[in-house]
């Protein structure tokens, strides 16, 4: 399992430090999320921000954006080269469109399924993309609950994949901790994205290790 902790619910106030201590406390990836206060009402960080990060980061970064006029924002980020760019599918018109020119462009594209989507709008693109994550909870917050439904969903996914032959990754968003990481990891996720339970830990080690299984 990797781990992909948010800089969502980091000390904004000593970023630098807070980054570099989740690099070496054992995180995979450093997921940041990206919120135009539009598609949820929430706003985050930018290019400037981002671009900070990558300098302290001595890991992948996994950009999620969570915003309105999506080809604009994956310009924005697109540049400073990340591991995965992921967007909502609920937003955009022309994925396949989008999910190519990502790829051009040197970066992995990624989709994402808020809750109450069903996998089966994936069907045609699931053969395009590297990774689906799968919102468990609504997005726009951190330190939300994880929503039980969505275990099922996980297995749907995992079942596409295999049906079509697809490599592709699931990442889950959303509530995950130490007591729900084993049936995360048993029932398909590869990558799973925490952000309140690593950075209120007083352990950032302790706390990435418990998510690797």
């Amino acid at each position: 399992m990797y781990v992909a902790p948010s800089i969502l619910s980091a000390d904004f106030g000593k970023l630098d430090d807070e980054v570099k201590a989740i690099c070496e406390a054992g995180a995979d990836l450093v997921h940041i999320d990206v919120m135009d206060g539009h598609f949820v009402p929430n706003l985050t960080v930018g290019p400037l921000v981002v671009n900070a990060v990558a300098k302290s980061s001595s890991k992948p970064l996994d950009i999620h954006l969570m915003v309105e006029n999506v080809p604009f924002f994956v310009d924005l980020f697109l540049p400073l080269k990340p591991k995965f760019l992921s967007f909502h599918i609920e937003e955009e018109k022309h994925p396949l469109r989008l999910i190519e020119y990502i790829r051009k462009n040197g970066v992995s594209p990624a989709i994402v399924l808020n809750p109450h989507t069903p996998v089966s709008s994936l069907e045609y693109i699931i053969n395009e993309v590297d990774m689906v994550l799968l919102m468990s909870v609504n997005p726009g917050f951190g330190g939300q609950k994880f929503i039980p439904s969505v275990l099922k969903k996980i297995k749907e996914l995992r079942d596409l994949i295999e049906k079509n032959g697809a490599k592709c990754m699931i990442e889950v968003d959303g509530g995950v901790n130490g007591l729900n990481v084993s049936e995360l990891d048993e029932a398909g996720v590869d990558i799973v994205v925490a952000g309140n339970f690593v950075f209120s830990s007083n352990d950032y080690e302790q706390a990435i290790k418990a998510l690797k299984l």
